[in-house]
């Protein structure tokens, strides 16, 4: 399938694969074990944590979306990237952006205080710091492009060119992007990490997370790891993400259509202070985004022009955008970073990612554009009301 395009692999996965009634969706496994030939002879599947056929179907579709040797499927995002520390030992050094996903963050941070690893945080896009850490010889690079929240971007190629060159592996968080606008591999990178719970699956009712590597031998590895900790996702879970991802690749599209219309608006919102989208011309990584990315995305985030009570009016007048955390689903949500997504970090750090408290993430879902701009028009006017 590795020479298909996207949408045409997210559809054909599993499908007409059933040899017994010749169904042509692939039927769902429940099975918790399966049945040896004989004494010593060892069947395709054992027991369901180390491999079933449900999630097998999906791990065949993810890692031709990726071009990855093979993938591990996980029960949620942060399981996947616990499965990439795996390959860390305590004089190990691990580098990572200032700016990642909170409880990205927060996993670093807990590792490297218990002594399992070295830990570095950087703006990855600061040559001079990526140059500086890189002389420490890291084993490992991990990248989120875009950031979450900022929505910064870094060249994936590059870094994964000066990294290799001191034997370091890059890993990159591809869950704003997805496999449809972005393939981290096809880049340079080593491993590439998604929540299969935002767009993959895309309707915010399953949590599941997967690991793809380029390597064959370090995709064995994952493998054993997942088996061993037991961190591999059932096959419910697999069935509706294999489901969801059969939409992948026009829903990614419409998220996006309605995410520029978004952003038109926002733009002459007189109480947003600063949009933040590769999109913009003014964006630092908009010509980065445009060479290595096949689209800029649905998730977008601005600086809220105004005090916290107005924040918080403004939140509970919208009716299209629910305050809630996660993203990527066909709903549109709205969040507050710095007390939701983000709160594990310290003040301290927050600041340093450059999050404040007036900051909100969109994602932008798939009801009418239109709905969604007269909802934010809306509640910026009932702020505007109460102002005067």
């Amino acid at each position: 399938m590795n020479d298909k395009k996207s949408a045409t692999i997210a559809i054909r996965a599993g499908i007409a694969t059933d040899k017994q009634y010749n169904a042509v969706v692939p039927p769902i496994y429940l099975s918790t074990n399966y049945q040896f030939p004989h004494l010593g002879e060892l069947p395709t599947y054992d027991y369901a944590r180390g491999g079933q056929p449900t999630r097998a179907l999906l791990e065949d579709a993810l890692a031709a979306l990726e071009k990855g040797a093979g993938a591990t499927v996980t029960n949620c995002g942060m399981s996947a990237i616990n499965l990439v520390l795996t390959l860390l030992s305590p004089e190990d050094l691990l580098v990572a952006s200032v700016d990642c996903y909170g409880g990205t963050y927060r996993l670093f941070e807990s590792y490297a205080k218990k002594g399992a690893f070295k830990l570095c945080f950087i703006d990855q896009s600061d040559d001079k710091a990526l140059e500086a850490v890189l002389q420490q010889k890291p084993k490992l690079i991990w990248i989120e492009s875009p950031s979450n929240p900022l929505l910064r971007v870094v060249d994936i190629a590059e870094i994964a060119k000066k990294a290799h060159a001191v034997s370091a592996l890059v890993g990159v968080d591809n869950t704003f992007l997805s496999p449809v606008f972005q393939q981290p591999l096809s880049l340079g990178a080593d491993l590439v990490v998604h929540s299969l719970t935002k767009f993959i699956n895309g309707h915010s009712d399953t949590l599941g997370g997967v690991l793809i590597a380029k390597d064959p031998a370090l995709q064995e590895k994952f493998k054993w790891w997942g088996n061993c900790i037991g961190a591999t996702g059932s096959a419910f879970d697999s069935y509706m993400i294999l489901r969801g991802l059969k939409t992948l690749s026009v829903r990614m599209r419409q998220h996006e259509k309605n995410t520029l219309a978004v952003l038109c608006y926002l733009k002459d919102e007189s109480l947003v202070r600063v949009i933040y989208h590769p999109s913009l011309v003014e964006h630092k990584g908009h010509f980065i985004a445009k060479k290595q990315q096949l689209g800029f995305g649905s998730m977008l985030s601005f600086e809220f022009k105004g005090e916290k009570a107005q924040l918080e009016l403004f939140l509970s007048s919208l009716q299209m955008f629910t305050l809630a955390e996660s993203l990527g689903g066909v709903e549109s949500l709205v969040c507050h970073p710095a007390s939701m997504t983000h709160r594990a970090m310290s003040d301290e750090a927050q600041a340093e990612a450059g999050l404040s408290a007036m900051l909100l993430r969109l994602s932008v879902g798939l009801e009418d554009q239109i709905d969604l701009i007269a909802d934010l028009k809306k509640a910026f006017d009932k702020v505007r009301e109460k102002r005067q």
